[in-house]
């Protein structure tokens, strides 16, 4: 996996924080309509998939904040309920499976080792749905609650997973 892909994901909770922080603050200050926000989610939804709640969102920063007080998997289903009143998480989940990037495993590489499906958090909640190395279980990155946290990515060993343009 690339150096800087690799450090950007292991920084996305920083990444989170400024960018998060930056969105608060110049929809607040500068008095900015939401629906530039929404269509700013929408277009990277487009884009990269579902990216806008783990990298960019102020709810999503709160969120993470209070899963990082207790990672039990309640908090967790938690994190995934609160997206049901958002609409650029509706609509850039619906893309996820659309998307211009998207998870792709490379299965002559993989060594089966579960890494990824480890730092999955689709995965740790539903793990006889999904799977990101399992052929005979359904690709989390492709399913409406992926994040792109990318931490599946960043967790395999050898490179077979990567986060790349959609052929």
């Amino acid at each position: 996996m690339n150096k800087v892909a690799k450090a950007l994901i292991n920084k996305r909770f920083y990444i989170l924080i400024a960018l998060g922080i930056g969105v608060y603050l110049t929809v607040s200050m500068l008095h900015i309509s939401l629906w530039y926000v929404v269509g700013a989610g929408v277009l990277l939804g487009v884009i990269f998939g579902k990216v806008f709640c783990r990298w960019v969102c102020p709810m999503g920063l709160i969120m993470e904040l209070l899963m990082s007080f207790s990672p039990d998997t309640k908090v967790q289903q938690m994190y995934q309920y609160h997206k049901i009143g958002c609409p650029i998480a509706w609509i850039s989940g619906w893309l996820n499976r659309m998307s211009l990037f998207h998870i792709n495993l490379k299965t002559d590489s993989c060594k089966s080792c579960g890494l990824c499906d480890k730092k999955c958090y689709i995965v740790a909640m539903e793990p006889t749905k999904y799977s990101l190395y399992k052929p005979d279980k359904i690709n989390p990155g492709n399913s409406y609650t992926c994040s792109k946290c990318l931490q599946c990515v960043a967790a395999c060993p050898n490179g077979s997973l990567k986060y790349k343009v959609r052929k």
